[in-house]
Parts: C-alpha cells; sequence; structure tokens
C-alpha cells in the first residue's frame, strides 16, 4: 500500500496523525514520498471555482441537447429554438455539455492533490464546492437519462387512478408528449410507493407544464445527496477513517453529480436513505435505521439487500444463531408492516414485487453478463437454435448466483478483523459495523456485476458503500479515478435528444471526440493530473515544475 501525499500548506504536520486511508507519513519518509506526487501549482480555491465553471458549461449545454418534453412551452421560447434547431448551436452545446464535465472532473482531482492531507480545514473547501457545483446543475435540462419523464408519465398514472404496477406510461393518451424513453413505456413501474406519492405530487402541481413537473424531483435528488453529505462522514469517521475525504471521494464525485443532480435520478434520495439508516443502525439506534432503510426500500426496492444486514448490526458481534434469526425477522417484520401501511395507504399494496420481475430487454457491451448472454445467444440463433431463451437462461442464473452470493454474505460467520490506516483502536462494535457493512458492499457488488445492464448510477452505490468501510489510496483509489472516467465517456457518449433533421451520428461523433480527448488530456497529458493516473510519471512531474 502506497504511502499518502504529505499535507499541504495549512494542514497538520507530518507528525500528526491524521485520520487519512493510508499509514502516517513519517518525517523520515517525506523526501521518497514527495517524489511520488503529481505537480501542484494554484490553490484549492482555484479547483472549485474551476469545477463551477464546469457545472455552468455543463447546464449552458444541456439547454442545447439535454432532454426536453414534446409538450414544454421552451420548445417556443425563441433561445431554445436557436440552441435546439441550429446546427451549429446544437455542435456548440455539445462541446460545452463535454468540456463543462471534463472540467468538473478536473477540478475534483485537484481538490484532492490540494487537500491531500485531509485536515479539519479542508471541511470548509469542500462544502463550498458542493454548494457551487451543484447550485448549476439544478437549472440544468435533464442530461445522460431521461428517467425524469418516465417518472411524470406514472405521476400521470396515478392521478388517473391506473395502477402503474399494471400499466405502462402508453396506458395515457398522447403520452409520447410528455418525453419518457419509449424503450420504457410498456413497463410496469419498478418503483416503492414513497416515490409513487412524489411522483404524484409533482403532477398535481398549478402549472401543467413538464419542468414544473421536475421540481420535486430534483428536490428529491438534492436531499439525497445531502442525507450522503452528513452521513457518508458520520459512516466513514465510525470506521476510522478521514471523514472529508470520504465526502470528497463519495459525494463530491463528478459521476455523483452529473448523475443524480444534472440527470435527476431517484437513485440519490434512494441511496442517501439507506446510507442514512445504516449509520443508526451501526450507531446502536436499529429502530430508527431500519425505518429509514424501508423508506428506501419505498424509492427503490433493491436496497432490500440492506435489511439482513441491518439485522446484523442489530445483534451485535457476539450474537448466536437464535438471536440473529430473531431479529432477522423483527427486521423483516418492521420493514414489511410499514411497507404494508404504505401499500394500503396508496391502494397498491405490494404490486411492486410483480414488477421487479418484469424481465429487461437492456443490456451493455461493458456489462459481462449483458456481453456474454446475448453472444451466447446470438450463436444459438445462427445454428438454428432458441437464441433468446439461452439469453435469459444465462441472464436469470446469474440473478440466481447473485442472491445466493447476498445470502451467503450474510449467514457466513463475519470476523471483524479490519483495521484502520493509522492504526488507531477501534472498539469491537465499530471494527463489527466495518466488517458487516464491507459484506453487504459486496453483496451490493455482486448483484451489480451479475446484471446484464450497468448503468453509470449503478457504480454510485458501491462508490458509497465501499468509501464508508474504506477505500484506500494506491491502486483502489485510481481504479476510482479510472472507472470515474470511463463513466463519464460513457454518459457523454450515450442519451443526446435532437431533432431529427439533425445528424444524430455527427452530434454524437462530436461528443465521444470532445469528451474522449478531454478525459484522455486529463489522465495522460496534463502534467497536474496524469500523475493520479501513472504513479511513475508523478516524479517526472515534479521535475518540470
Amino acid at each position: 500500500m502506497e504511502g499518502p501525499d504529505p499535507p499541504m500548506e495549512g494542514s497538520k504536520s507530518t507528525g500528526d496523525k491524521l485520520l487519512t486511508n493510508t499509514r502516517v507519513v513519517r518525517p523520515e519518509v517525506k523526501t521518497k514520498v514527495l517524489a511520488k506526487l503529481p505537480f501542484r501549482t494554484g490553490t484549492a480555491d482555484s479547483a472549485v471555482w474551476q469545477g463551477f465553471a464546469g457545472s455552468v458549461m455543463l447546464t449552458l449545454g444541456s439547454f442545447g441537447i439535454g432532454w426536453l418534453a414534446s409538450s414544454s412551452v421552451l420548445i417556443r421560447n425563441p433561445l431554445f429554438i436557436l440552441a435546439r434547431t441550429t446546427p451549429v448551436a446544437v455542435v456548440v452545446a455539445t462541446v460545452l455539455l463535454c468540456v463543462g464535465a471534463v472540467l468538473i472532473f478536473r477540478a475534483w482531482l485537484r481538490l484532492r492533490q490540494h487537500l491531500a492531507g485531509w485536515g479539519p480545514d479542508s471541511a470548509a473547501v469542500l462544502k463550498k464546492a458542493l454548494i457551487l457545483w451543484v447550485i448549476p446543475m439544478m437549472f440544468a435540462l435533464p442530461v445522460f437519462s431521461r428517467d425524469s419523464y418516465a417518472y411524470i408519465g406514472q405521476g400521470r398514472l396515478m392521478q388517473q387512478g391506473l395502477d402503474p404496477y399494471t400499466n405502462g406510461i402508453s396506458a395515457l393518451n398522447n403520452y409520447f408528449l410528455l418525453g419518457p424513453d419509449t424503450m420504457w413505456t410498456e413497463a410496469p413501474t419498478p418503483y416503492g410507493p414513497m416515490w409513487l406519492w412524489i411522483e404524484h405530487l409533482a403532477v398535481m402541481l398549478p402549472a401543467n407544464s413538464p419542468e414544473i413537473a421536475l421540481i420535486p424531483f430534483r428536490l428529491a435528488s438534492l436531499a439525497g445527496v445531502i442525507l450522503l453529505f452528513i452521513y457518508v462522514p458520520k459512516l466513514a469517521a465510525r470506521h476510522g477513517f478521514n471523514p472529508n475525504r470520504a465526502v470528497w471521494l463519495a459525494v463530491l464525485n463528478p459521476l455523483v453529480l452529473m448523475n443524480f443532480v444534472a440527470s435527476v435520478h431517484n437513485d440519490s434520495l434512494m441511496l442517501g436513505l439507506v446510507v442514512a439508516g445504516i449509520y443508526y443502525a451501526s450507531a446502536k439506534h436499529p429502530v430508527v435505521g431500519i425505518l429509514l432503510v424501508t423508506a428506501s426500500i419505498a424509492i427503490k426496492p433493491i436496497t432490500l439487500i440492506a435489511l439482513p444486514f441491518v439485522g446484523l448490526l442489530w445483534a451485535g458481534s457476539q450474537a448466536g444463531w437464535l438471536r440473529k434469526f430473531g431479529l432477522w425477522a423483527a427486521t423483516l417484520g418492521i420493514a414489511t408492516a410499514l411497507l404494508g401501511a404504505m401499500g394500503a395507504t396508496n391502494g397498491l399494496g405490494f404490486g411492486w414485487l410483480a414488477a421487479l420481475r418484469t424481465s429487461g430487454t437492456v443490456w451493455h457491451l461493458y456489462a459481462p453478463v449483458g456481453l456474454f448472454s446475448n453472444v451466447a445467444g446470438g450463436v444459438v440463433s445462427f445454428f438454428g437454435g432458441t437464441g433468446s431463451t439461452v439469453t435469459s437462461g444465462i441472464q436469470t442464473v446469474c440473478v440466481v448466483i447473485s442472491i445466493l452470493i447476498v445470502m451467503a454474505l450474510a449467514f457466513f460467520k463475519i470476523s471483524p478483523q479490519l483495521s484502520t490506516p493509522t492504526g488507531e483502536t477501534l472498539d469491537e462494535t465499530q471494527r463489527y459495523s466495518q466488517a458487516v457493512l464491507r459484506r453487504m458492499a459486496w453483496g451490493f457488488a455482486a448483484v451489480v456485476l451479475l446484471a446484464p445492464a450497468i448503468q453509470p448510477w449503478y457504480m454510485l452505490w458501491l462508490l458509497g458503500f465501499f468509501t464508508v468501510t474504506g477505500i484506500a489510496e494506491g491502486w483502489q483509489e485510481r481504479l476510482v479515478f479510472y472507472l470515474g472516467a470511463f463513466f463519464i465517456l460513457i454518459a457523454l457518449s450515450d442519451q443526446i435528444s435532437v431533432f431529427p433533421w439533425i445528424p444524430l451520428v455527427l452530434i454524437r461523433s462530436v461528443a465521444i471526440g470532445v469528451g474522449l480527448l478531454g478525459v484522455l488530456y486529463v489522465m495522460f497529458w496534463d502534467r497536474q493530473t496524469r500523475g493520479l493516473f501513472m504513479p511513475r510519471r508523478a516524479a517526472d512531474s515534479v521535475t518540470e515544475r
């Protein structure tokens, strides 16, 4: 494991025991560590404002290629007409969006360099960065995804007394004017009762405008980010890790802000609630923890995975099987009763369970199961067989395997042997909490990695859970950097909204070209950041200074 960067000016001396995710740098090795550091100029404040500029550019770019409903009044606005119907303006918007995303990514990396000591003074810088980077995105048109327009359609189903667990958005008259992805218009709603209430509230707002209806979803996404900002550092500190570094890694991460705030995803509130819940469960407030995790399930039921691990936290490290099974039953009972009450209130019961069984048709080339199952199915079809059966069969087997892995992680004996990077002594409860939550993180990882589709925001679940149980500097942190670069490129090149007379191939090529050049520059040519991706070049960067 590599040693950390030495503190920057204004932080504590290297002799202090800072809570970093690696060993403390001793004075006698300071010179050796310095030789590994990337070149630094400027201040943390300059990185904050660089990220703000990137956020503004991303927002401006969204006006040209972000998602707008066909019924939006903005389409008739002269400025939006210019931005969205003129090929040159659309190209400029694409460049703005991509450069803005790359600037945020670079600013985030520069913060890591300037705040390498992660002293108490870094908390104010991180808070300022979060505020300045989020505010512009709150005014962006949805980018990288148009799920928010599907939320509006599902709210309309509720408004018209239709069951969203058995009806797709296509049951609405002129549903296409709402702007949802046509791929999902026939599918039932896979969300829980609490999210349905938010969707219903959104379409009840006075103005009959999709943009007004998006406001509750934006506020819900913001609430999720705020919950992460509060509880990620609390959980990290509880496990002996620096809370400020945890905020930088799992909250200020560009993927988090772009996919939760700019894309207006309900995963933000789901993740914020489950992180808050596991914090209280680990802090010996199990009922509060169960209520918050249940609220998360009522947003998006994937967090059902967290319930058995919340039960383990409640049982404690010395619990026998009788106590474990008893508290697992109590955990499930409380969650079921609360979800049942919600279902009775909206009259839909546990309809979301049936919706969860709806097979998806989306798969990604970079998802191992998606690639393998579809290639296998294609080969079988080529030789005259039923390829779709093979594809769905492989995917079903992988789902079953992921469930078995989660069960095994919950049932196998947990030995709390993890330790803090500083060697700080934690009590048994803290070490047990760290071990349980690391098991939970691997459970979510199994579900994500064995799925045929891996959306960029799925990776954010794993980022949050692994951060609060320890992502070390060195190769683990670099893996986050590389994955961040990859999924930023995926987002920039994926969902782009342009009018039919503007060549989509051209706009997508511009997005891929600008995004790829920007990310590669940050990774391999920028003297100030390339050492974070290639440690061997960090010493060259210092020499160049």
